[in-house]
């Protein structure tokens, strides 16, 4: 069984480390992303907050390894790699099936007794309790291509190299397949502050669905709509990262 140590190495990127961060902010992709897209935020997150980006299987460095198609199978095996970082407050940020994730993990965190995130950034995703029957994994690969191409979150020339998308078509399918089949139990709640993101034209996430995270904890929840769709955060990046800032930034942490 590998060691925490190597969990950590075999799940985590950390671009900027920052050993005398106030905070840690661990950041999981969208379906089909990579830890590589939380570069940005890395960089402009140091040293005050480090940021940790997730890296799952069957993408860039862990193409050859299997992928994990249930969404609680891959919340279980994230949670056992951070487990050990107890040092320093720690916040979760998940966009798209990254926020289930996030907020999977966070509930982890809570149940095995581990202080609970000081906050929960969820973005781009309609709380666990809005269900949408959507069926992508389900489709063919053009079909698929299709709708990340209507969602803009990958770049065009990656869309249409067909080495590429062979490369990428199975961890794409199967994370799709994850957050789809995902359901929640909603007999578990969080304690902790939750801020919501989403874009004001997301076609995957409407306005009361990204509202409804509130019946998921205790805390606070706040909402912040942004210009733009499912990936508002890109264009968007300099106000999303300076939120996040904020939040955990000094005397603003958990608050």
């Amino acid at each position: 069984m590998p060691q925490p140590a190597e969990q950590f190495e075999r799940w985590i990127r950390r671009f900027h480390p920052a050993p005398d961060s106030r905070a840690r902010l661990v950041c999981l992709p969208h379906a089909g992303g990579s830890a590589s897209f939380f570069f940005p935020v890395s960089k402009a997150l140091a040293p005050e907050v480090e940021v940790l980006a997730v890296q799952y299987p069957g993408r860039q460095d862990r193409r050859h390894e299997p992928n994990v198609s249930g969404l609680p199978d891959l919340a279980d095996r994230i949670f056992a790699a951070l487990r050990p970082l107890d040092d320093r407050p720690l916040a979760l940020f998940g966009h798209s099936m990254g926020a289930v994730l996030a907020y999977e993990i966070a509930l982890r965190m809570q149940d095995s007794g581990l202080p609970a995130p000081v906050r929960l950034f969820v973005s781009g995703r309609r709380a666990p309790s809005r269900h949408r029957d959507e069926r992508v994994h389900l489709r063919s690969d053009a079909q698929i291509v299709a709708e990340i191409r209507m969602l803009s979150g990958t770049d065009a020339a990656v869309l249409a190299d067909p080495e590429v998308l062979d490369m990428i078509m199975p961890a794409v399918r199967s994370d799709y397949r994850a957050v789809e089949t995902y359901r929640y139990d909603p007999g578990r709640m969080l304690d902790c502050p939750v801020t919501v993101l989403t874009g004001d034209s997301d076609p995957r996430v409407s306005i009361d669905e990204a509202a409804a995270w509130e019946v998921h904890t205790t805390g606070p929840t706040e909402l912040q709509l942004l210009p733009g769709g499912h990936f508002f955060l890109v264009d968007q990046s300099e106000r999303v990262i300076g939120l996040v800032a904020e939040k955990l930034g000094g005397q603003g942490v958990g608050t």
